[in-house]
């Protein structure tokens, strides 16, 4: 590179743990904590790169595990700085403590999560089981599915998490190695069209919390039964909501100031709006669910997919207008959430907020989970994930097959035994 500003601009073939890195640059963070730990640690290291070389001004701070990095970031947001660090798996697990203090304390903290398996048996391939532990934790969570949308989202989850109305922490995930490492042109605007998109940070901190010894105030104390607690969890549920509004409104200004759109911000729909077969799906193995789309489509068939990019808060009401036409649905995990109705979190969300609707009430669910652990997602499977909801919808039965268990297809299972 001729200059410094041309490595941050334009189009660069970078690895999604890059676009990561990038955007946290692009957003002038001012504290990054840092623990490695794979498949995330390439962000905290190309981080730690362009702070010794000058290229990022932040303070970098290596901390001796994943629980003291979101404890730092603690400390540095609610003395009002924009804060950032990155990462997966077990590391996430570790740091869950100080993960629910953080949106607790309602400190807009973003972060990104190179998502991966659940140990045992260890496992550092794409799964978002990790990010899906934390699903009530009050963070907003975003799932992503290519490189250009890690960095994106990243920017635009510090224009939604330091909005007034929302103040909430913010994760943004992606597939560990399938993005994490592996290479895309990612499309970086201008400085100073970035600068004029996000909001800028106080000087004073945040309104709501900070650090300042001519306005003291109390934080974390003790609160019994009969006073607030209740209430400060009610605010928490109440500021999802209305995140709601927010995610759609800063998803159209991004679209109108770069020209990148992802949907209405909460999901993005493929061939949906008149189809009768529609299955509802996340992550990078949604993109390539739209080969399956395409090719039924050319068959006749009126099939749709819906990718699900906000997972909390959930969009239950949109997500019923969008279904609402179709004769059956069927909705793709990539995550466990064992014990629960259907075994994965997005498919029992989704049932849950059909119930609520008199037009979708009685419309037939079929869950899949897919996936799991880095296993590779054919787009053969993808087509007959379809091919399984015309058979229920025109037989009235599930087909028997080696992956179904209790009306649930965990498409791509090898064996199975009861244990």
């Amino acid at each position: 590179m001729t200059n410094t500003e041309s490595e941050f601009e334009g189009i660069h073939l970078l690895k999604g743990n890059y676009a990561a890195a990038y955007a946290a640059r692009a957003a002038n963070v001012q504290v990054v904590t840092a623990f490695p730990i794979t498949p995330q640690t390439l962000v905290v290291e190309k981080i730690s790169e362009l702070v010794d070389s000058g290229k990022m001004n932040c303070e970098f701070i290596r901390m001796e595990s994943e629980h003291s990095v979101m404890t730092g970031l603690i400390g540095a947001s609610i003395a009002g700085a924009r804060t950032f660090t990155g990462t997966s798996g077990q590391g996430l697990l570790y740091m869950s403590e100080p993960v629910h203090w953080a949106a607790g304390t309602r400190l807009p903290i973003v972060m990104s999560i190179a998502s991966r398996g659940i140990a045992p048996p260890w496992n550092i391939w794409a799964d978002f089981s990790d990010v899906i532990t934390q699903r009530d934790s009050g963070w907003l969570i975003q799932l992503t599915a290519t490189h250009q949308e890690i960095y994106d989202s990243i920017l635009m989850a510090y224009k939604i998490s330091e909005d007034p109305d929302v103040m909430l922490p913010s994760m943004v995930a992606y597939g560990g190695f399938i993005l994490s490492h592996t290479s895309k042109p990612v499309d970086m605007p201008p400085q100073a069209e970035i600068d004029a998109f996000l909001p800028q940070i106080p000087d004073q901190g945040w309104e709501h919390i900070f650090l300042d010894a001519e306005r003291p105030m109390m934080h974390g104390a003790l609160i019994m039964p009969g006073d607030f607690y209740q209430e400060f969890r009610m605010k928490i549920q109440l500021a999802q909501i209305r995140a709601k509004d927010k995610i759609k409104q800063v998803s159209k200004k991004f679209g109108e100031k770069f020209g990148r759109y992802y949907g209405n911000g909460l999901f993005e729909e493929y061939n949906s709006s008149d189809a009768e077969y529609i299955i509802i799906n996340c992550g990078e193995i949604a993109k390539q669910m739209e080969i399956a789309v395409d090719s039924l489509r050319k068959e006749g068939y009126k099939v749709g997919m819906i990718r699900l990019r906000t997972y909390r808060p959930f969009p239950s009401s949109e997500l019923v207008q969008a279904v609402k036409h179709a004769k059956i649905v069927g909705v793709v995990d990539r995550a466990t959430a064992f014990g629960s109705p259907t075994g994965g979190p997005i498919s029992t969300d989704v049932r849950a907020a059909l119930q609520d609707d008199p037009n979708t009430r009685n419309l037939t669910v079929v869950p899949f989970i897919n996936g799991i652990g880095g296993r590779d997602v054919l787009p053969e499977e993808q087509r007959g994930q379809f091919e399984t909801l015309f058979h229920v919808l025109d037989k009235g039965t599930y087909p028997k097959t080696k992956d179904l268990m209790d009306k649930t297809y965990w498409t791509g299972t090898i064996d199975r035994r009861d244990s």
